[in-house]
């Protein structure tokens, strides 16, 4: 029996870069084997145990071959014969398929550690494209490693494009994609995660919604300068990725776009409460790939009060109270931490000297004012009795914000 340390170890060692989780590879061993010397037993599809002290995985050495669809249509062999080259070799890229025996040496069949130095991501062998699931994973790794200057081989892409224009990558279930999607977000350069699904037509047949939101349209802003929709949202993905690492926290920021993207060309929609036509985008979306509801109310929420929130300099105290209660932050206070890092995009240009409040920290001024307004605080329950109470709760917290307004803007 013969044990190597392998896959994202070995890489995280050669970038310099701290090694979060060991796993390892076992040659010449069985699972009755693994079971005698205390290992526990945790792998369903394929054998794979914990270490009895250290508790890190180890794999049986094994192959794969492809005999049905999708990323689960493999037939897996983990015989005692298996090398740890043929291990290798079913490996995802070169870079996560070097091993490192138990004296330090490096076993490299395929040249890893040159496209290491390189900051090359390429594909392993022609079975690249036997697995969907690595179109997400390549995504991944180029956001994941963009600081480092890696970037992905053509070939690679070529190969990452064919498993989608052949809608094998359609064979993921939603709710994979959407695991997929959650730890693309989590990368420090979520922009590039979905640049290069975008590049590659994954979009396109997973999630067509973002394929549609990701169109290079060009639009003119005050008739003097054209910018391009799809560089303001990866720009403004960007900033969203500096000020917080929750994935959710991005998702959220990123489906607010969708209206406006939606509403391009059409003046009306800054006298809309609520932008039902494009938040319908964002439910189904949420819907299919069967995020959890809480993601998905705030999803729809932050998506169909786009343009309320980017005039809310404008809006009537009654309909900045109407908003709190339809967010029902008054029970779910943790929703207005998620809204902090709004931004003002539309009117700017009128209002960011004038107001140097950020959007986000507007919201929770207001809130902070009209919070202090509560049944408690003014005994509502003596003369009010159940509906009476929260009518005249709501319009004690619109005088205030009213008079609030007019002192401040």
């Amino acid at each position: 029996m013969q044990v190597y340390l392998v896959g994202g170890a070995i890489r995280d060692l050669l970038l310099g870069i701290e090694i979060q989780d060991r796993d390892w590879v076992v040659v010449g061993s069985t699972p009755d084997e693994m079971i005698k010397k205390k290992f526990l037993k945790v792998g369903r599809d394929f054998p794979v145990f914990l270490h009895p002290i250290t508790h890190e995985e180890y794999a049986l050495a094994r192959t794969e071959r492809k005999i049905g669809v999708g990323y689960n249509g493999f037939k897996v062999n983990f015989s005692s014969k298996v090398t740890l080259e043929e291990d290798l070799m079913r490996r995802d890229l070169t870079i996560n398929a070097i091993a490192q025996d138990n004296m330090g040496n490096f076993i490299d069949p395929f040249l890893g550690q040159l496209d290491v130095k390189r900051r090359v991501l390429r594909h392993v062998s022609s079975a690249f494209s036997e697995d969907p699931l690595r179109v997400f994973r390549v995504a991944r790794f180029a956001a994941n490693l963009f600081h480092l200057g890696f970037y992905i081989a053509k070939d690679t892409l070529v190969l990452m494009k064919s498993i989608c224009i052949k809608k094998e990558i359609m064979t993921l279930l939603p709710d994979r994609i959407w695991k997929e999607i959650i730890k693309g977000l989590k990368t420090s350069n979520p922009h590039i995660f979905f640049m290069i699904l975008n590049q590659c037509h994954a979009l396109k047949y997973v999630c067509p919604e973002f394929f549609y939101l990701f169109q290079n349209f060009r639009y003119s802003l005050y008739k003097k300068v054209n910018f391009s929709f799809r560089k303001l949202v990866f720009t403004e993905l960007i900033y969203i990725s500096l000020q917080t690492k929750n994935a959710e926290i991005r998702f959220l920021y990123l489906c607010q776009f969708f209206s406006k993207r939606h509403s391009l060309g059409c003046s009306s929609v800054i006298l809309r409460f609520f932008d039902k036509k494009s938040s319908q985008i964002v439910y189904s979306l949420c819907k299919r790939l069967k995020v959890s509801t809480e993601i998905l109310k705030m999803s729809v929420l932050m998506c169909g009060f786009y343009h309320f929130l980017q005039n809310i300099y404008a809006q009537t105290a009654e309909k900045i109270v109407k908003f709190f209660n339809i967010l029902d932050v008054w029970r779910r206070p943790k929703r207005l931490k998620k809204l902090i890092y709004l931004k003002i995009y539309e009117n700017s240009f009128f209002f960011l000297k004038k107001y140097p409040l950020s959007l986000g920290k507007f919201l929770k001024k207001m809130f902070q004012i009209i919070n202090k307004i509560t049944v408690q605080s003014h005994s509502l329950h003596r003369n009010f009795k159940g509906v009476q109470i929260r009518k005249e709760l709501n319009r004690l917290r619109v005088k205030i914000l009213k008079k609030w307004l007019i002192s401040n803007i």
